[in-house]
C-alpha cells in the first residue's frame, strides 16, 4: 500500500490567498497610529505567514478541518515568539513560558488594553500579540475557505465576497482601535476598494478570462479564427472595463474621501469612547497634604535624584479644579473632557507629547524612592520616556498612567521605597516678560472654579491696577503677594502662627488679617484664583525644589523641599510659571502702645455744702396719677400669652424651617434651570429629579450612570403600594400594585443624548426635559403617602448626578 501523494494547491486559490494577504496587510497598517512605529508590522506579517502556511500545508497533506485548526493553534504558539516577543523568548526564536503566556494573554486581553492604553502602545509586553493574532486568524480561516470550500462551488459574487470578511474586519479594527490621526486613510481606502472590486470581477469569470487570454495569444491552436477573434475582443472588453472601474474607483474614492472624511476631532475611535477606570478623585488632593511634608516629613529623605541641575523643579501634580475647599485634578468624568487634568491614560515606556509646550533642552534624571509612598509619580518637565530600573517597579510598569495636558504621572499601585526609574524629559523654555508682551493667554477649556471669595476678586483688581497685558497683570499680582506677604509654615520656630489649608475661608483669612501670612499652599492658591477671576487659564502645581550643591552628582530630597507655584498658559508658548510666595519670614508684631499718663494741674475744690437734701425740695404735692394711666402700655391677657406659647411657637418651629427649605429648593431649581449652557441645564433636570426621589426616601445610588440609576428607581417605585402611606423611609416588603410607569429609563437616555452628543441644546429641549422630569417627580410624589410627602418637604439634597461634566469631543465623559 503506497502513501497518498499530496494534492496540488489550486492555481486560482494561490491568487485568492495573495489578494487576501494584501488586503489584510492594508487593514493591519491602520494600527500604526496606536503603536507609533512599525514594530507591529512584523507581528502582523508573521501572523499572515503562519496562518496561511498552516492552511496550505493542511490542504496538501489532506488533513481534516479540525486537525488543520489544531495544527494552526499549535503553530501559533510555537512560531509566534520571534514575531511578537523576541526579548522574552529562548534564544530569540524559541518559545518560553513567559512568551507563551503572553501569546495567550494578548489574544484575550489585548483588545481591551489597546483602547485604554495611551499611545504609543508599548506596555504590557504582550501588546504586539494583538496584530499577530488577528492576522493569523484571518489568514487561517480565509485560506481554508479559498482552498477547501470555494473551488467546489459555482463562482458568484456573494460566495467570493465571503473571503473579504476577514480583511474588512481587520480594516475596521485598524480604524476603531487607532487614534484621531488616520494613517494614510485615503490611499489605503482607495487601494483596498480597487483591489477588492477588481478581484471580485475577475474571480467571478476567472475560467472564461483565462480561456480568452489563451485564445488571444494563440494558446488554442486548433480553435477557429473567429473564436480567437471573439475571445480577444472579450479580453479587450474585460481589460477596458477593469481599467474604467479602477479609474472610477480612484476618482470617486478621492473625491468622496476629501468631502466626507471627518476632521480628526470628529473621528470615531474606541479609545475616546471608553473611559479609563482610574479616577484621581479617589485619592486625596496632593495640595491638601502640603503641611504634612513641612511638618511630619520635614527631615525625612523622600527620594534621591541624579542628574538634577540647579534651578530644576520636580513636578508632582498639576491641579486646575477648585470647589471652594480644595485644589484638585478634575474627575475623569468631569468637564475637562478627555484631555483634562483628570484624564489619565495607560502608557508604556514612551510618553505622549505635551499638549501645549515649547522646549529647547532635554533633561535626564534618575529617581530612587526612599521614604516616599504615594500614587503621584515625581518627575521633571514633560517626559519622553520613563524606564523602571529595578525589578519590583519593572514588574508593575503597566500601572503607569499619564496626563499629557498637565504633565502629571500616577503609578496606580503606589510608589514604594526602593523603586528606581529614569525619566528623559523636555523642559519648558523660559521667556522674558518682554517676549510675552503681545502674547495672549491660550484659549483652553478648564474646569470652572467655584466659591471664590469676594476679597480675592477685589484684591485682584487692586493689584492689577492700570496694567493691560496679561503678563503685566500676572506679574503685578505675583509681586504684590511676594512683597506684601510673609512666609510661615505654622511651625513652632516661625514668628507667627499660620493655619493650614487653602479653602475659601483660609484664602479669605489670608487677605483680611492685618498681615498676609502663609506658605506656598496659600499664596499659590490665592494667585491662581486671582488669575482665574480675570479669565486666565491658571493652575496650581505642586512639587519639590531641592537645592543642588555645585558639582554634586545627586541630591537628597526631603519634605522641606516641597513647594507650589502657579502656571498660566500662553498661546503658542506653553505654561509659564509664577512664584508668588514671599521670602520674608520676620512678621511685624501688631502691638497697640499704652497711653502715657500726663499729670493734671491742681484745682481748688469748692466748700462742702451741709444742707440736707430735703431742703432743696418744695412742699407742693403734684397729682400724676392721670399721666401714669396714660403712659401705661397695652398688656396682653394671660390667655393670649398661653395661646402664643402653646400654639405659636410650635407653628413657628414647623413653618419656619419649612419656608427656609422651600426657598433653598426654589433657588436650587432656578439655578439648575437657568444657569449654564443647555446641556448643563438638561443635566440639572436630572439632578432635580434624583434629589426629589432622595427627599422622598428613595435610595438613590451613587457612582452609577443615569440609566442604572433609573432602573433602580423604577424598581423601587414599582415596589411601592399605591395610595395613602404612612411609612416614611422604606417601602414595605410585600408590594402591591405600584404607581404608573414614570419612564425614568427613557428620560435618562434622553438626558444622556442631550448632555453627551457634543451639540448645542436649545431652550425648547431644556424646557421639554424639565417638564418631563417634574412630571415624573410629581407622579411618584402623588403615589407616596401624605406623611412621606411631609417629611420630604423638610429634606434637602443637592448632589451632582454622575457624568454631568462637559462632553468630550466624541460626546462621552
Amino acid at each position: 500500500m503506497t502513501a497518498e501523494a499530496p494534492r496540488a494547491f489550486p492555481t486560482q486559490s494561490w491568487i485568492d490567498v495573495a489578494v487576501i494577504g494584501v488586503l489584510s496587510l492594508l487593514g493591519i497598517l491602520g494600527l500604526e497610529t496606536s503603536f507609533g512605529d512599525y514594530n507591529f508590522l512584523l507581528a502582523g506579517l508573521g501572523g499572515l505567514l503562519v496562518g496561511t502556511a498552516v492552511a496550505i500545508i493542511g490542504f496538501r497533506l489532506r488533513l481534516g478541518v479540525l486537525t488543520a485548526v489544531l495544527a494552526g493553534i499549535l503553530a501559533y504558539f510555537l512560531l509566534g515568539t520571534p514575531f511578537t516577543m523576541p526579548a522574552q523568548g529562548l534564544l530569540v526564536v524559541l518559545p518560553s513560558l513567559e512568551s507563551t503566556a503572553g501569546l495567550a494573554l494578548g489574544a484575550v486581553f489585548g483588545w481591551a488594553d489597546i483602547v485604554t492604553l495611551g499611545t504609543p502602545v508599548e506596555a504590557p509586553y504582550y501588546m504586539p500579540v494583538l496584530p499577530y493574532f488577528a492576522a493569523w486568524l484571518v489568514a487561517l480561516v480565509s485560506t481554508m475557505l479559498a482552498s477547501r470550500w470555494l473551488p467546489g462551488r459555482r463562482r458568484t459574487v456573494w460566495r467570493t465576497s465571503l473571503l473579504l470578511i476577514g480583511p474588512v474586519l481587520l480594516y475596521l479594527a485598524g480604524i476603531l482601535m487607532g487614534t484621531d490621526e488616520a494613517y494614510y486613510a485615503a490611499l489605503r481606502g482607495v487601494a483596498f476598494a480597487v483591489i477588492a472590486l477588481v478581484w471580485i470581477g475577475w474571480r467571478r469569470s476567472g475560467s472564461g478570462l483565462a480561456a480568452a487570454s489563451a485564445a488571444s495569444i494563440g494558446g488554442a491552436a486548433d480553435a477557429p479564427r473567429v473564436d480567437r477573434v471573439g475571445s480577444g475582443r472579450l479580453l479587450r472588453r474585460k481589460l477596458l472595463g477593469t481599467v474604467t472601474l479602477v479609474v472610477g474607483a480612484v476618482l470617486v474614492g478621492s473625491l468622496a474621501g476629501a468631502a466626507l472624511t471627518p476632521p480628526p476631532d470628529n473621528r470615531f475611535v474606541l479609545r475616546d469612547e471608553i473611559e479609563p477606570p482610574f479616577d484621581p478623585l479617589q485619592f486625596a488632593s496632593p495640595l491638601a497634604g502640603f503641611r504634612m511634608y513641612t511638618k511630619t516629613l520635614a527631615d525625612t529623605p523622600l527620594f534621591t535624584v541624579e542628574g538634577l541641575e540647579a534651578g530644576d523643579l520636580l513636578r508632582l501634580a498639576s491641579m486646575d479644579s477648585y470647589d471652594g475647599k480644595l485644589w484638585n485634578v478634575a474627575g475623569s468624568s468631569g468637564s475637562s473632557g478627555p484631555g483634562g487634568s483628570g484624564s489619565f491614560r495607560l502608557v508604556g515606556r514612551t510618553i505622549p507629547e505635551p499638549v501645549l509646550a515649547t522646549s529647547v533642552q532635554n533633561a535626564e534624571v534618575t529617581l530612587t524612592a526612599t521614604g516616599y509612598d504615594d500614587v503621584w509619580l515625581p518627575g521633571i518637565g514633560y517626559p519622553h520616556t520613563v524606564d523602571f530600573d529595578d525589578a519590583d517597579s519593572r514588574a508593575l510598569a503597566e500601572n503607569l498612567r499619564y496626563n499629557a495636558s498637565s504633565g502629571t504621572a500616577v503609578f496606580t499601585s503606589g510608589v514604594q521605597p526602593g523603586y528606581e526609574y529614569t525619566i528623559d524629559a523636555e523642559l519648558q523654555q523660559t521667556y522674558r516678560d518682554e517676549d510675552l508682551e503681545g502674547v495672549p493667554v491660550a484659549q483652553l477649556t478648564l474646569p470652572t472654579v467655584q466659591n471664590i471669595p469676594d476679597v480675592v476678586v477685589a484684591k485682584a483688581d487692586e493689584y492689577v491696577g492700570t496694567t493691560e497685558t496679561p503678563i503685566d497683570q500676572l506679574r503685578a499680582i505675583e509681586q504684590a503677594l511676594k512683597t506684601q506677604g510673609f512666609l510661615s509654615h505654622g511651625l513652632a520656630s516661625d514668628g507667627a502662627p499660620s493655619r493650614a489649608g487653602h479653602g475659601a475661608d483660609r484664602i479669605d483669612e489670608l487677605f483680611t488679617r492685618s498681615q498676609m501670612l502663609g506658605d506656598q499652599e496659600q499664596y499659590a492658591s490665592a494667585m491662581a484664583l486671582m488669575a482665574r477671576s480675570l479669565n486666565y487659564p491658571a493652575r496650581v502645581v505642586m512639587g519639590f525644589a531641592p537645592e543642588v550643591p555645585e558639582g554634586s552628582a545627586s541630591v537628597e530630597v526631603t519634605g522641606t523641599n516641597v513647594t507650589a507655584w502657579v502656571e498660566v498658559a500662553f498661546e503658542g508658548i506653553g505654561w509659564i510659571p509664577f512664584f508668588p510666595t514671599p521670602d520674608q519670614t520676620d512678621v511685624p508684631q501688631d502691638q497697640t502702645p499704652k497711653p502715657k499718663t500726663e499729670p493734671q494741674p491742681q484745682v481748688r475744690q469748692p466748700p462742702r455744702a451741709d444742707n440736707e437734701a430735703d431742703d432743696l425740695l418744695t412742699a407742693v404735692e403734684i397729682d400724676d396719677s392721670t399721666e401714669d394711666e396714660q403712659d401705661q402700655g397695652f398688656e396682653l391677657p394671660a390667655w393670649a400669652w398661653a395661646v402664643i406659647f402653646g400654639a405659636g411657637i410650635p407653628l413657628l418651629a414647623f413653618f419656619g424651617p419649612l419656608l427656609v427649605i422651600a426657598a433653598l429648593k426654589a433657588r436650587r431649581r432656578r439655578r439648575r434651570r437657568t444657569l449654564g449652557a443647555g446641556d448643563r441645564r438638561v443635566a440639572g433636570a436630572w439632578e432635580e429629579l434624583t434629589d426629589g426621589y432622595g427627599e422622598l426616601g428613595f435610595e438613590v445610588p451613587a457612582r452609577l450612570s443615569r440609566r442604572q440609576i433609573a432602573e433602580q428607581l423604577d424598581a423601587q417605585s414599582a415596589a411601592q403600594p399605591a395610595g395613602t402611606r404612612t411609612a416614611l423611609l422604606d417601602p414595605p416588603a410585600a408590594p402591591t400594585a405600584g404607581p404608573p410607569n414614570i419612564g425614568l429609563s427613557a428620560l435618562a437616555r434622553s438626558v444622556d443624548r442631550a448632555v453627551f452628543n457634543g451639540q448645542a441644546v436649545d431652550d425648547a429641549a431644556v424646557t421639554r426635559h424639565w417638564t418631563e422630569a417634574l412630571a415624573s417627580l410629581a407622579a411618584v410624589r402623588a403615589s407616596a403617602g401624605w406623611a412621606r410627602r411631609l417629611v420630604a418637604r423638610f429634606r434637602i439634597r443637592s448632589t451632582r448626578s454622575p457624568r454631568t461634566g462637559r462632553p468630550n469631543r466624541r460626546g462621552k465623559a
